[in-house]
């Protein structure tokens, strides 16, 4: 929850930031889910910074929407909570259909301050950036970050692919974007959405910088199940390479599940023309199986890793 003094010091900071815009036309997205205590002081916090303030509620239970309209923002409901991409993909068409020159996505919690959206805008403005992420980790580690989150974040810096430079907190939603992005990222609405679209963003050679953005949130926030986190990070690594490695993930385990089934395969051929008693007819199934599936995966992965050099190379043109 953003404390009085807080609002009061950003009140004093609006006509700094107006002049900062530059005429660029900067839109808020929030995608929101039983955030009744917090939604209304960042919206309000918000639109000192931007022009307006888009809420997308994901079938919240509580007064989220009645305040965040209150609170004077653009509000979306979802009927049903489809995740935060979908809450994000709508967002973004809605802030471009609005005019956005540049979007920028945060919490609705009260983790992130709206007081560093002109930093990230910044270099947008500037022309040397299309994705500015708020970092927390930039210069100065945050000692108070739970181990396994830590572990995490170096886990997914490591597997965004394709970026000008390792990015230190590659799961913030707290960033800036070019409006005109929003045709070339995609928006999964399983696992770690925000990390798919600094994926796609390297893989298409946009230009992505970090800046350093301050704590603003209690360590409350924090607190998730670790195994749960982990299996979050682990299924995105695994997508991570299965779009971007399709050889590595089908086609060289489904050649050692071939070979493996060939191998039972001329063992058994051996037996039989030997005429060695107690064949175990079973063994042919399982090396049907091996071979069938190993030939399977074995093309899938050629097949799609041709697509992903051809889809390369025609966003390289």
């Amino acid at each position: 929850m953003v404390r009085n003094d807080c609002i009061q010091a950003m009140i004093h900071k609006k006509n700094k930031c107006t002049v900062g815009k530059v005429s660029k036309n900067i839109i808020t997205v929030l995608p929101a889910y039983n955030e009744e205590a917090s939604i209304g002081s960042i919206i309000l916090l918000a639109k000192l910074y931007t022009d307006n303030v888009i809420v997308v509620d994901n079938a919240s239970s509580d007064r989220t929407v009645e305040i965040a309209r209150k609170a004077g923002a653009e509000v979306i409901v979802h009927q049903t909570n489809t995740g935060k991409g979908s809450a994000l993909e709508t967002g973004f068409k809605a802030a471009a259909d609005l005019g956005a020159d540049i979007i920028v996505t945060m919490s609705s919690n009260g983790h992130h301050n709206p007081a560093d959206i002109p930093r990230l805008v910044a270099p947008i403005i500037k022309g040397s950036a299309d994705i500015v992420n708020g970092s927390l980790y930039l210069n100065n580690p945050d000692k108070t970050t739970l181990v396994y989150r830590r572990v995490g974040q170096t886990i997914l810096g490591r597997f965004a692919k394709k970026n000008p430079r390792k990015i230190r907190d590659p799961q913030t939603i707290f960033r800036a974007c070019a409006a005109s992005i929003k045709d070339i990222v995609h928006f999964d609405s399983q696992g770690m959405v925000i990390e798919n679209i600094l994926a796609d963003a390297g893989k298409s050679g946009l230009r992505i910088k970090e800046v350093e953005i301050g704590t603003h949130r209690s360590f409350g926030d924090q607190v998730r199940n670790p195994t749960k986190y982990m299996l979050e990070i682990l299924k995105a690594v695994v997508r991570d390479i299965e779009a971007n490695k399709p050889l590595y993930f089908y086609a060289v385990p489904g050649f050692a599940l071939a070979t493996c089934g060939f191998s039972m395969g001329l063992k058994f051929l051996e037996d039989y023309f030997f005429g060695i008693e107690n064949l175990h007819f079973w063994s042919v199934f399982l090396m049907a199986f091996l071979s069938i599936a190993g030939l399977y995966m074995t093309a899938r992965g050629i097949v799609m890793h041709s697509l992903v050099e051809v889809t390369t190379q025609t966003e390289a043109v």
